[in-house]
């Protein structure tokens, strides 16, 4: 009976001690008053600060959503801009709370770097950028033998990159820099033949180059890259926030929750609304989260649904003009599907 006791006694203290833990973040997240988010040094469409210095894209506006949903107000929330080789420390340590930096979700990244990544905001690939007119008559990535290739350091694609060279058989020079800005520089000013990073990165990239109509983007994708926010590991309470935030914005897609509409679809009859909005009688929607039950609502009307934050920051109606592709709802042919909010 005694073993028994302390047994039990052991199982309670460890139950405790990982309640305690998994409430840090969010705990130490209400008492500074905002949001820590991890960001790029700047890639148009995804994270990069416009001319009043206010961070915008993709990867910016899903900060704002983390804050809205915990605070009721997406302004509560503050920008770290990190390297490729600076972001994962900044997040094992605390620096951060979220990191949402085009990052790109590995098996390495999940158990050696002891992240938890909340899911794929933006389905991408890895592509290649050639200067036409230096390069007259490459139209494929195969074609690029003895290239000098400029690339970031510490990433995914300097990995790609070899990968493909090597099982193709054909030979290049990487040209390797710690700094996107440092690769954007080099590769403009002709310090190599070819620009590798993830395709829409590319696009973006494309716009701030010198005579962006001299460069083309080949149509080879070489490598799979779900990029996707990430927490550290530990921390259920604040991984299940960040994670249904980011279903949040799909379910409020599938059902047509909008940003000019959100208020108006507090009153709807549709039970499935009714419960994703907190209207339910006696609900506990947002409460077991650790949230208020409008949390849906207060994401919505700070970002908009997934739709609309992805068409303003990199689709139809930005600079970069990218399709949805597969990165659309699974009711319309797409890979973005959220779980069932109830």
């Amino acid at each position: 009976m005694k073993h028994i006791a302390i047994g039990i006694l052991g199982a309670a203290t460890l139950g405790l001690v990982a309640s305690a833990a998994s409430a840090a973040t969010l705990d130490d997240v209400k008492a500074k008053g905002f949001v820590q988010c991890g960001v790029s040094t700047g890639l148009a469409g995804f994270s990069a600060p416009d001319d009043k210095g206010d961070w915008q894209g993709l990867d910016a506006d899903f900060c704002r959503a983390v804050a809205a949903a915990v605070f009721g107000d997406g302004t509560k929330v503050k920008f770290t801009p990190l390297s490729a080789k600076e972001r994962f420390t900044a997040l094992q340590s605390g620096e951060i709370d979220v990191l949402s930096r085009n990052t790109t979700w590995t098996i390495n990244r999940d158990t050696a770097l002891g992240l938890n990544f909340v899911g794929v905001t933006y389905y991408d690939g890895q592509g290649f950028m050639i200067n036409a007119k230096k390069l007259p008559g490459v139209n494929s990535a195969l074609q690029l033998s003895g290239a000098a290739v400029c690339v970031q350091s510490g990433t995914t694609t300097e990995l790609n990159l070899a990968d493909y060279f090597k099982t193709n058989k054909m030979e290049y020079s990487p040209v390797v820099f710690e700094q996107l800005s440092e690769v954007d520089a080099a590769y403009d000013a002709g310090r190599c033949d070819v620009y590798t990073t993830d395709q829409s990165g590319l696009y973006g990239i494309r716009l701030t180059l010198g005579s962006p109509a001299d460069h083309v983007v080949l149509p080879e994708i070489i490598s799979k890259e779900p990029l996707g926010p990430a927490v550290r590991q530990g921390d259920d309470q604040w991984y299940h926030i960040v994670k249904w935030t980011y279903f949040a914005l799909l379910q409020a897609e599938e059902l047509g929750i909008t940003k000019a509409n959100v208020e108006e679809m507090k009153a709807s009859d549709n039970p499935e609304i009714k419960r994703v909005l907190g209207q339910e009688a006696d609900t506990k929607i947002g409460t077991d989260l650790g949230v208020s039950n409008d949390w849906v609502v207060n994401i919505v009307k700070t970002v908009g649904n997934y739709g609309e934050m992805f068409e303003r920051t990199v689709g139809s109606g930005s600079p970069l003009k990218i399709a949805r592709g597969i990165n659309a709802l699974w009711t319309k042919g797409g890979l973005q599907y959220s779980p069932p909010i109830r």
